[in-house]
């Protein structure tokens, strides 16, 4: 029996580690919204959540890849520190600060529109060609389309409750709090971090070329951006008193951030790559909002509205019709490449 058993768990280590992924990023949302509306200041927890994280990632960085050939230039140091300010340093930042405005969920559901967003940049960049005549290029165009609707949706129509949470439940504002101002500079802040996200995405193509330790690159950028918030937040943040941590909540949610969220799922993330690929990991993705709307119902921490659901199901969809799009095009880049190889031999 117990041989049974392990060998169950060994089999399916792809699928448990996918699944744990998905539940600690749930997890960290949760963790990231009670903090702040408990009255943490959003651009100090970002410091703080970095600084955990450089902690994490700096001994994988230093054992694993100290052997590793890579030179570090001072225009490639420089353009490192650029990338990490327009992307980690702003979309963490702007994440954060919409939890001010919003629900966990929704910032969990809006993420799922980063893959759609940066298709559409990739267009706009020339890094991607649009093949509508193909089967799997028009379903990467429709999926976009489906997932930024979802998005629209999720923003423009509440609609009626699915079920009325207890406000006393929780001291954790429900979503009836926020006003249509108040949702509507949430939305703009998350979609704006999803911007920035996708932007990053695309530019760390050109900087694993130049600087191919990789575990030393995402531990430089994650140093710069802790430098960067810490910067960003004593700015804003004047108050000595709002940097004090102590043993509760918010000290609780940064550790978890910095060193789980971060430091644990960032090696697990490239370990079921390696295993499974890409599009494994990301087919998984929408768990994690599954995840988030029912610990925020359980917590009694908002109200599911059906048009969250609709919108929800719509940024699923269209997810999923993206990266159906995005597998058929590797499959058949396989096979042109397998037959332009036989092309070659034969000649």
């Amino acid at each position: 029996m117990k041989c049974s058993i392990g060998h169950l768990i060994k089999s399916n280590k792809p699928y448990i580690g996918v699944l744990f992924i998905q539940f600690v990023y749930a997890i960290k949302a949760l963790f990231a919204k009670a903090a702040i509306a408990k009255g943490m200041n959003p651009y100090v927890f970002v410091f703080y959540r970095q600084a955990f994280a450089s902690l994490a990632l700096a001994p994988f960085a230093f054992f694993l890849e100290s052997n590793k050939p890579a030179t570090l230039s001072l225009n490639l140091l420089c353009k490192i520190f650029f990338v990490s300010l327009c992307g980690i340093t702003l979309s963490v930042n702007l994440d954060s600060l919409s939890l001010n405005y919003v629900s966990a969920t929704f910032s969990v559901a809006i993420c799922t529109t980063v893959p759609a967003i940066t298709f559409i940049m990739a267009i706009f960049l020339r890094i991607e060609n649009i093949s509508i005549k193909q089967r799997h290029g028009l379903a990467k165009v429709v999926g976009s389309i489906v997932s930024l609707s979802g998005a629209l949706v999720y923003i423009l129509i509440q609609g009626p409750p699915v079920y009325q949470a207890d406000p006393k439940a929780s001291s954790v504002s429900s979503t009836e709090c926020y006003s249509k101002g108040d949702w509507m500079k949430g939305s703009l802040a998350s979609i704006s971090s999803n911007i920035s996200w996708s932007l990053w995405i695309i530019m760390q193509g050109s900087l694993v070329k130049e600087y191919p330790a990789i575990v030393r690159l995402t531990a430089l950028q994650t140093f710069f951006s802790c430098i960067q918030s810490a910067i960003w937040a004593a700015a804003v943040a004047r108050n000595l008193s709002a940097w004090k941590l102590g043993w509760d909540l918010n000290l609780l949610s940064v550790t978890y951030c910095g060193l789980i969220f971060t430091g644990v799922t960032y090696w697990l993330r490239i370990w079921v790559v390696e295993k499974k690929g890409p599009v494994f990991l990301a087919m998984f993705t929408p768990l994690s909002l599954l995840l988030t709307a029912f610990l925020s119902a359980v917590l009694g921490m908002e109200t599911l509205h059906w048009g969250s659901v609709g919108g929800g199901l719509l940024l699923v969809g269209g997810l999923y019709g993206f990266l159906c799009g995005k597998h058929e095009e590797g499959k058949a880049e396989k096979i042109e490449q397998q037959k332009s190889d036989t092309t070659e031999e034969t000649v």
